[in-house]
């Protein structure tokens, strides 16, 4: 059995998140404490770059200058995006509303 320390999430659901690395910026949607994705996933990223599997994954309505998707990214290569500018994501409106103070809270959903 392995030993898998659990880290608190440094960003919370509706968080405004950038890439350390590459040009992109989104909000958070989803957590997974550790990675959670396939294996040949993560052997596709460089191993230079390849982020330890042992911390907190966010998945993210991301976008750059050219267009918007989503991604999956490892906390350390993550940071705060102050910068203020508005998200464009088309898929915001779906999950997310906007309070007075500019901040994303989850859209409430009916329940079945």
């Amino acid at each position: 059995m392995t030993d898998v320390t659990l880290r608190t999430a440094k960003f919370g659901i509706g968080a405004i998140v950038r890439h350390k690395i590459y040009p992109f910026r989104g909000i958070v949607f989803d957590v997974d404490p550790v990675f959670d994705n396939t294996e040949e996933w993560w052997l596709a990223i460089p191993e230079e770059v390849r982020p330890r599997k042992d911390q907190p994954f966010y998945h993210l309505l991301a976008e750059n200058s050219e267009t918007e998707y989503v991604a999956y990214v490892s906390e350390q290569n993550l940071l705060p995006d102050e910068s203020g500018e508005a998200l464009r994501h088309t898929g915001i409106q779906e999950i997310f509303e906007r309070d007075a103070s500019g901040s994303y809270r989850m859209r409430d959903r009916p329940t079945n």
